[in-house]
């Protein structure tokens, strides 16, 4: 995508993002500064803003880096985090986010980033844009800070829906090992899924069924499947991808953003102790600032919706300007790599190679 219309300098020869500016806890003006980061570190990116205007215009206009970069979309709606998905979906037309993400359906932008209500925003997203041919499910998928050589292991579904059956998780490694390979590089990405042990017996019948499609379609699918990997597991270099169910998904990642906030927390406190300890920081402050960066959720914002036709980012609703422009970041990496397309081609084959099988299965049946 690079034309952009009514203003034909912010589009030209730019990836366009359309962003909701509405859907954050902190309002237009941190989306504004946070895509205003992304344009003074990109030249290529332009932006389709959404949401009332006269006040985006207003925010835009402080910010010397986006002249000329940025398409506001009047958008009086507001989605809020309380409002339920069904809700939206009936009396939603007016929003910033409806707004968002039917740039994406007409074509005048490549990916679709919010902040907002995430259940919302999956249901505008699959109701306005579809579902690729093939997909029962679609998935959000995130980066895991780990142990692996990127830096960041691909965790799916973590919330889009709490069901999975062993078809929908065959997908869900389809879906994840296309992402490791367009927004990671990873030629051959290994693939895990999530159980409560290692040893192919445990777990429930639909994870075990699941284990057997993928060992089958590994191969033609181009990933090496590791079998079963644990929580402990996750931030391990044990597997670029760990597969699961929604529920497990989002109550781990949910645990692992606690955690990550209460060690910073304690390390806070253990280092304003005491004088020696207050010395002891001042003398570690390289080190605490790398580990701080390391594992900083602000900048591995962007959870991925995966399996539409279309590239949606879902961006934490806390998101200050940082978080932001992690996820533009994201999109836009995804955008350049032609992910959504690779994608549709990926299951498209997938499911043509499951009925080939099946046919042939009947036939010697």
């Amino acid at each position: 995508m690079t034309v952009m219309s009514d203003t034909a300098e912010t589009g030209a020869g730019r990836t366009i993002i359309s962003v909701d500016a509405m859907g954050g806890d902190r309002g237009p003006a941190t989306v504004v500064a946070g895509i205003s980061r992304s344009a003074k570190k990109n030249p290529n990116i332009g932006f389709i803003l959404h949401g009332p205007k006269p006040q985006l215009e207003k925010l835009v206009a402080r910010k010397k880096n986006l002249a000329g970069r940025v398409e506001i979309r009047d958008a009086e709606g507001v989605v809020t985090m309380d409002d339920k998905p069904s809700q939206v979906i009936r009396t939603g037309k007016s929003t910033s986010m409806w707004s968002a993400i039917e740039s994406v359906r007409n074509g005048d932008a490549d990916v679709c980033v919010s902040c907002g209500n995430t259940g919302a925003l999956m249901m505008l997203s699959v109701v306005r844009l579809r579902k690729l041919p093939g997909v029962n499910r679609p998935a959000i998928a995130v980066l895991w800070p780990s142990r692996s050589a990127q830096g960041f292991n691909i965790m799916l579904d973590v919330g889009a829906d709490i069901r999975a059956d062993e078809h929908d998780l065959m997908q869900y490694a389809l879906m994840g090992a296309s992402y490791a390979r367009n927004g990671m590089g990873l030629k051959r990405p290994r693939i895990g899924l999530l159980n409560v042990g290692t040893e192919e017996h445990k777990g429930r019948a639909e994870l075990k069924a699941a284990h057997e499609l993928i060992t089958e379609n590994a191969e033609a699918a181009k990933f090496e499947f590791v079998g079963f990997v644990e929580g402990g597991d996750i931030p391990k270099d044990v597997a670029d991808v760990i597969v699961t169910d929604g529920f497990t998904g989002n109550i781990a990642l949910k645990t692992g953003e606690g955690t990550a906030s209460l060690i910073g927390s304690l390390l806070k406190e253990a280092f304003k102790f005491s004088p020696l300890s207050r010395l002891a920081a001042i003398l570690a402050y390289t080190s605490l600032r790398r580990l701080n960066k390391r594992i900083d959720p602000r900048r591995v914002n962007g959870g991925v919706f995966l399996g539409l036709n279309g590239t949606v980012v879902k961006s934490h609703g806390s998101s200050d300007a940082t978080g932001v422009a992690a996820a533009v970041k994201l999109a836009f990496k995804l955008s350049q790599s032609g992910f959504s397309e690779k994608l549709a081609a990926r299951v498209a084959s997938a499911v043509q190679v499951q009925q080939d099988t099946s046919t042939h299965g009947e036939k010697n049946g």
